[in-house]
């Protein structure tokens, strides 16, 4: 089971990865969503900026990984923008809620831009869903992801420029193919959790 589970794990990154950015765009969009991929449109755009022979192409990588991101923000920002603050407690805990309040009240676009920034296992997912459950507003909601996003994988796209050849050994390695391994362990669990209140809360609103 477990060598089943891991061919299964390694089978998908690949299958992305040999879509280029068509993959990218589209795991950076399951990313932003409503499930749960931890650093794996992170590792996506490493690897396929490290095996790249045009220097500039980087760039494109970086655009399509952020407009992936919106469009994934975009996805959750629809339906809980309809739920509102009732509906986000199935969500997110009304600690967090509280919190993230706070900040929304008068800082929602840079709380969401820093957001943004930050790696796993910083909360992503339930700051946008609090933004846009408290309405919001949905141009600087995602204008936010995209400025952030730019950021964040630009700076990625660079240390995979810069390291090149290194992180390409280290792709290919055991060590890497169990750490993918991992990854989408945690991101069928994480998603299954996400699916299941999703589709409880569209039943009590039915």
């Amino acid at each position: 089971m477990h060598l089943l589970l891991l061919r299964v794990s390694t089978s998908v990154f690949r299958f992305f990865r040999r879509l280029g950015v068509v993959g990218l765009l589209l795991m950076s969009t399951l990313d932003s969503s409503f499930l749960v991929l931890p650093f794996g449109n992170d590792v996506l755009l490493i690897a396929l900026v490290s095996s790249e022979q045009t220097r500039l192409s980087w760039i494109g990588y970086v655009i399509v990984s952020a407009i992936g991101s919106v469009i994934g923000v975009l996805t959750v920002d629809l339906v809980m923008r309809k739920t509102g603050e009732k509906g986000l407690t199935r969500f997110v805990s009304r600690q967090r809620i509280e919190q993230l309040k706070e900040k929304m009240d008068s800082k929602a676009g840079l709380t969401v831009f820093i957001a943004t920034l930050m790696p796993p296992p910083f909360p992503f997912t339930p700051v946008v869903m609090t933004a846009a459950a408290l309405q919001c507003p949905r141009a600087k909601l995602l204008g936010a992801v995209f400025a952030g996003r730019i950021i964040r994988f630009t700076i990625e796209a660079l240390l995979a420029l810069y390291f090149g050849r290194k992180l390409i050994r280290y792709i290919n390695s055991d060590v890497f193919v169990y750490f993918v391994y991992a990854l989408i362990l945690i991101a069928v669990l994480a998603s299954g959790i996400t699916v299941f209140k999703w589709i409880n809360q569209r039943k009590q609103l039915a």
